[in-house]
């Protein structure tokens, strides 16, 4: 491999700097080091997010390297750097914003790939895959804690945090696959559709998010989406109550929350 090839791969400073960050405010979280565990959990889970969009696009980049596209190392796509995948406001504000809001996963970030140097549509479609598949992984990665029972001794502060941390993910990953142009869920299927069909989806793509979010400010479609989410967390062994006092904890600028000890109580 050429210094240069090398070079497109080394891992970004940038990076490292959010899974420091990220390592810190966990530590912070952990210790009660921090005069507002609030904050520390903001830190913990804004990190967090940060991180796991980059390894959702670097999923999308390295999957299409080994499906042709050998642009996406020029791109800096493989070096796990933010700056290289986002736009300031669509990809770090409005995504910060939604989980303020709703505690809602926006999907965030692009990877441009050269769909002309792939070849087979199920290349297309994995492509497409790989980056809601990493936010399902790094759900099952963040709550691993919980489906483990190695929950003793571990701090309620961080237990909320890791359980607000992955309502995010699961809440992207459901999000991204749905079929909607725009979303990396329609670019699994998007190889499987004829010409025509494509074309006249195409003008809709830039609109999808749009709709998908004034879809769910509907409140019946919105209790739907979170039982949806709430059972998905169950499975993993995550109850509402933890996700609730995640967000809470989250919005530090309203107060650190006043936490009924989990010592005793009973969550059904």
């Amino acid at each position: 491999m050429s210094a240069a090839a090398r070079g497109d791969r080394r891992v970004s400073p940038v990076f490292l700097a959010l899974v420091a960050v990220m390592g810190v405010s966990l530590w912070a979280v952990w210790t009660g080091f921090s005069a507002s565990p609030g904050f520390a959990v903001f830190l913990f889970v804004v990190s967090g997010w940060v991180v796991s969009l980059c390894l959702h696009e670097y999923a999308h980049a390295r999957t299409a390297l080994h499906g042709g596209d050998i642009s996406v190392g020029a791109k800096g796509y493989l070096t796990l750097d933010p700056l290289k995948y986002t736009h300031a406001m669509l990809s770090i504000v409005l995504p910060v914003i939604f989980v303020i809001m709703g505690g809602i996963g926006l999907p965030g970030g692009a990877v441009f790939i050269e769909r002309n140097r792939i070849r087979g549509r199920w290349r297309h479609s994995l492509i497409s895959a790989a980056g809601p598949l990493t936010n399902a992984l790094f759900a099952v990665v963040v709550t691993a804690p919980f489906w483990l029972g190695t929950m003793d001794g571990v701090p309620d502060h961080l237990r909320y945090a890791l359980a607000f941390m992955a309502q995010l993910q699961v809440t992207a990953a459901i999000l991204n696959f749905l079929p909607v142009p725009g979303l990396d869920g329609y670019g699994v299927i998007e190889p499987w559709l004829s010409h025509k069909v494509r074309r006249q989806v195409e003008p809709f793509a830039p609109f999808g998010i749009l709709a998908v979010f004034g879809v769910l400010w509907i409140p019946e479609v919105n209790h739907a989406f979170f039982d949806m989410i709430d059972a998905v967390l169950r499975g993993l062994d995550v109850m509402a109550w933890d996700t609730y006092w995640g967000q809470q904890l989250f919005r530090f600028w309203e107060g650190t929350p006043d936490i009924p000890p989990l010592t005793g109580l009973v969550i059904g």
